[in-house]
């Protein structure tokens, strides 16, 4: 897992080099430097609010195994992991009872009662109705 984060964060700071060599070679024509510091230093507040993020991440995930890891069966804990894995943001748009069914390898009416279940034990927030439902991870309660 720290393998990953380490790559993320490589990856950060990647993706902004081109804007940091455009802005290093739009301002050294003059000997005013304020604009390239102010755009680096609000590179370097960006960075550090993407770390702090990925830091409560992480402390969330803490959080909410120690209250749920003993009240889930197999399936759940495997697809709870997966989520996991998708980091902060999660899966786009949300699990579906369908994703739900490929990670675990279940049936559909398992995974309704597995999924029914942990939204009843607070583990995720379900939104949206019938083949539009989806559901999250529950976070905001680890983060309060």
């Amino acid at each position: 897992m720290a393998r990953e984060a380490d790559i993320r964060d490589a990856y950060s700071i990647e993706r902004e080099r081109k804007a940091y060599y455009d802005q290093l070679e739009q301002h050294q024509q003059t000997l005013d430097v304020t604009p390239w510091l102010e755009w680096l230093a609000e590179a370097v507040l960006t960075a550090q609010q993407v770390t702090l993020d990925r830091v409560g991440f992480f402390i969330a995930k803490a959080h909410f195994y120690d209250q749920h890891r003993d009240q889930l069966n197999a399936r759940q804990a495997k697809a709870i992991e997966r989520m996991f894995r998708e980091g902060p943001d999660g899966f786009k748009g949300g699990l579906s009872a369908e994703n739900y069914i490929s990670i675990t390898g279940t049936s559909g009416a398992t995974a309704t009662r597995d999924l029914q279940d942990l939204v009843e034990m607070s583990a995720l927030t379900r939104v949206g109705e019938l083949r539009y439902t989806r559901y999250r991870l529950n976070l905001e309660e680890m983060t309060a």
